[in-house]
């Protein structure tokens, strides 16, 4: 096979150094390792607001049985709870690199 003139062979040994010159400085990086234990953190926090979060959709279930209606202020835990919910999975899967509580305020549900 010819080679066309204006062709230049890629130099694979400094690609290779760049990379793994990067990998080494990822992995030596404190805020890397600090995100990790941010993330076992949250990760722990996120199935105990699962569990919260059951317990909610369970006793609104309850008082709708009950009164026909929803309650107001159980309705407003639930939507700061879901907006807590997406922000912390939003840190796990490193769409954001805001930290949610307790590390930033809670999340307000809208009035109404």
């Amino acid at each position: 096979m010819k080679i066309p003139p204006d062709h230049v062979t890629p130099d694979l040994d400094v690609d290779r150094d760049i990379n793994e010159s990067t990998l080494e400085e990822n992995i030596k990086s404190r805020s890397t390792w600090l995100r990790l234990l941010f993330m076992v953190l949250f990760a722990a926090i996120w199935s105990f607001s699962r569990i919260v979060v059951i317990a909610v959709v369970l006793l609104q279930f309850c008082i709708v049985l009950v009164q026909g209606k929803t309650n107001a202020h159980l309705r407003s835990l639930g939507q700061s709870l879901a907006t807590y919910s997406y922000q912390l999975v939003a840190y796990l899967v490193f769409i954001t690199e805001e930290q949610p509580f307790p590390f930033s305020d809670w999340p307000k549900a809208p009035p109404g």
